[in-house]
C-alpha cells in the first residue's frame, strides 16, 4: 500500500497566519505539523508516499522532508494548483498510486492512541474502502456516517443538520485501487470541488465500503482553526511531559518500524541535540 499526505488548500481559517506559510508547516508543539500524518502513516508500515502541497509551498516540503531515504521511506511530491476537493487528491496521485492499494491522510489531522499502529496496519489490504468512525459530541460539523446493528454502513452524510449518529468521519481512508476509477469519473459538488464523501458513496453503493471505529482512547485532533491548533499543540505537549515519550515523531517511527537502524538514527539525532529532540532520540538506542 501507498500513502498520500493532502498538504494543500489555502488554511483561510488561520489568516493571517498562513498567508505566508503553509499550516502544515506550523509548530504543533514541538514539531511541525506534518510530522503527525506522516508517522501516522509510516506506523501503518507504508513507505512510499506522495505528499501534494500548493506550488508556492512545494520547496519549503522539499526542504524540511527531502526523498525519505533518510528515514528509510521514499517521498514523492506534487502540486494543487487549488483547493479542489479531497478526492483530487487521487487523480493528480494517478502515476503514483499505479495498481496498488492507497492511504490518503490530511495534512491537518493528527491521531494518537494505544493500539492506533495496530488497527491501521490491519486495514492495510482493502477489499474495497475502509474508513473510519469517531464518536464525537457535535457530528452536524463533519461527514456522518450511519451503522446498521450488525455494523453494516447505512449512510453517509456531510455536515448534516440533523445527523442519524454520532460517529464523525475523520481524515484517514483506505482504499484498494479502484479509487482511481471512481475519482476519475468524479464531478465536482455545488461547491466546485471533488468531495470525498462522494468517494465512499460510490463503494458504499457497490457494496464495497467499511468502517473501522476508532475507540474511545484514540485521539483524533483537527488543526485547522486556531482553537484547535492551540488545544492540539496544549495536548501534545501535555502527554509527551507527563509520559517522557513523543508524539508524531518521524525519526523514532522509523526507528520502531525498523526502516532505518541505530546508526542512521544516531546521524539523523546529532543535529538536533540542542533543542532537546534529538536528545530525545539518542536514547532510543541501547547504549547510546
Amino acid at each position: 500500500m501507498k500513502g498520500i499526505i493532502l498538504a494543500g488548500g489555502t488554511g483561510s481559517r488561520l489568516h493571517p497566519l498562513s498567508l505566508a506559510i503553509s499550516k502544515q508547516l506550523m509548530p504543533v508543539y514541538d514539531k511541525p505539523m506534518i510530522y503527525y500524518p506522516l508517522a501516522t502513516l509510516m506506523s501503518a508500515g507504508i513507505r512510499e508516499i506522495l505528499i501534494i502541497t500548493t506550488p508556492q509551498d512545494h520547496q519549503l516540503f522539499r526542504n524540511l522532508l527531502g526523498d525519505g531515504t533518510q528515514l528509510g521511506c521514499r517521498f514523492d511530491y506534487a502540486t494543487q494548483e487549488a483547493p479542489r476537493g479531497i478526492a483530487d487528491a487521487f487523480r493528480i496521485g494517478r502515476d503514483f498510486i499505479g495498481g496498488d492499494k492507497v492511504a490518503l491522510i490530511l495534512g491537518d489531522n493528527i491521531f494518537y492512541g494505544s493500539g492506533l499502529s495496530e488497527l491501521l496496519k490491519a486495514n492495510t489490504d482493502p477489499d474495497g474502502a475502509i474508513i473510519y468512525g469517531y464518536h464525537v459530541t457535535n457530528p452536524s460539523r463533519y461527514g456522518v456516517v450511519n451503522l446498521a446493528a450488525d455494523g453494516r454502513v447505512e449512510s453517509i452524510e456531510e455536515k448534516p443538520a440533523n445527523p442519524k449518529s454520532n460517529y464523525a468521519i475523520p481524515g484517514i481512508y483506505f482504499y484498494d485501487n479502484d479509487v482511481v476509477s471512481y475519482a476519475a469519473d468524479l464531478a465536482p459538488s455545488r461547491r466546485g470541488e471533488l468531495e470525498i464523501t462522494d468517494i465512499n458513496k460510490a463503494y458504499l453503493q457497490d457494496g464495497k465500503l467499511r468502517v473501522s471505529i476508532l475507540d474511545r482512547g484514540t485521539a483524533w485532533l483537527d488543526t485547522g482553526t486556531f482553537e484547535s491548533l492551540m488545544q492540539a499543540s496544549q495536548f501534545v505537549q501535555v502527554i509527551e511531559q507527563r509520559q517522557g515519550l513523543k508524539i508524531g515523531s518521524i525519526e523514532e517511527t522509523a526507528y520502531k518500524m525498523g526502516f532505518i537502524g541505530a546508526e542512521q538514527l544516531r546521524s539523523l539525532a546529532e543535529p538536533l541535540r540542542k533543542s532537546g529532540y534529538g536528545e530525545y532520540l539518542l536514547q532510543l538506542i541501547p547504549d547510546a
